[in-house]
């Protein structure tokens, strides 16, 4: 790749969730357009196994960090100043499942570890890295992972809706008050996607999945891959997209444009995930942080009787 083609030269970032998934793909992507990566992520062996992939070496490294913990996203930052002398991208991307329930049966304990992994990891990785990059003077971008679930309800679980629309207003909130001292704050909002976390939740393979995801998705012709959501994750984090603060960069091909409460009968039929139990999807509730935008399971969440949250 020819340098002027490097759109991130010279530029630190931090990935939380990226040791696998959209996390993974996009500290690939950055790396190879010349940015100095962090994975941070509580998958040790994971994360170092994707930093030391990469090259050339020391062009990535990784730091355990559950974003849940302001002291590990604090380390983080500090990392990335101490490690490659400076601060300029932060993408605030992990995230867990949480409880496959509607509002009627929803645990608050699982409430609760939804947001603080979502919501209070979201924050505390902007008020960080916002820090840094007022205090040096950058003009910094953060780039906070939603979701479609973010746009319209129905479109995933009551606590994983309500996390992603916070996540959301995070980032309008920061963008509103971090604007005045250049930083810049965007989302993406990705459809439903095939990463491994994904597909061992629903225990499908990549493939089962994404023929599910686009049956339903407006778009047709186009199957929506993590690389996808890297580019415009890197769009975002590059000086291309310099006057662009505030903004949800929505993935999905068009769908949540279209309401599918007033189209014709048979369209339900062929929606990307319907019920789980239309298709017999096996849900594993995630406890681990991980990339999981893609959870995305459209059709009805109401209480089902027999399922237990934990």
């Amino acid at each position: 790749m020819a340098s002027n083609n490097l759109r991130l030269e010279g530029k630190v970032a931090i990935i939380t969730g990226g040791a696998s998934g959209i996390g993974e793909t996009t500290t690939r992507l950055f790396s190879a357009h010349g940015a100095s990566v962090i994975i941070a992520d509580i998958n040790d062996s994971l994360g170092h196994l994707v930093a030391a992939s990469i090259s050339p070496p020391g062009r990535c490294s990784f730091i355990h960090c559950d974003v849940r913990n302001e002291l590990h996203l604090a380390a983080a930052v500090d990392h990335a100043i101490t490690t490659y002398g400076r601060l300029d991208i932060m993408f605030s991307n992990a995230g867990v499942a949480g409880p496959l329930t509607g509002i009627l049966g929803l645990d608050p304990a699982s409430l609760d570890q939804t947001l603080a992994v979502h919501v209070r990891g979201t924050a505390l990785a902007i008020k960080h890295a916002g820090r840094a990059m007022v205090a040096a003077g950058t003009r910094g971008s953060i780039i906070c992972t939603a979701s479609v679930a973010a746009i319209h309800g129905g479109l995933a679980p009551a606590a994983y809706t309500t996390a992603k629309h916070a996540v959301l207003g995070l980032a309008k909130a920061a963008a509103a008050e971090l604007g005045g001292k250049g930083v810049r704050v965007n989302c993406v909002s990705p459809y439903l996607l095939a990463t491994p976390l994904t597909c061992g939740g629903y225990g499908v393979d990549a493939a089962k999945l994404e023929e599910k995801s686009c049956a339903g998705a407006n778009l047709k012709g186009a199957v929506l891959k993590a690389t996808d959501v890297a580019a415009a994750v890197l769009f975002l984090a590059s000086d291309e997209s310099g006057f662009v603060s505030g903004h949800n960069f929505v993935i999905d091909g068009g769908t949540t444009v279209v309401n599918y409460t007033i189209v014709q009968d048979d369209f339900r039929s062929s929606r990307p995930i319907g019920t789980v139990e239309n298709i017999g999807l096996r849900i594993v509730l995630g406890t681990v942080q991980d990339d999981f935008s893609g959870l995305i399971v459209p059709g009805r969440f109401g209480d089902r009787p027999g399922r237990s949250d934990k």
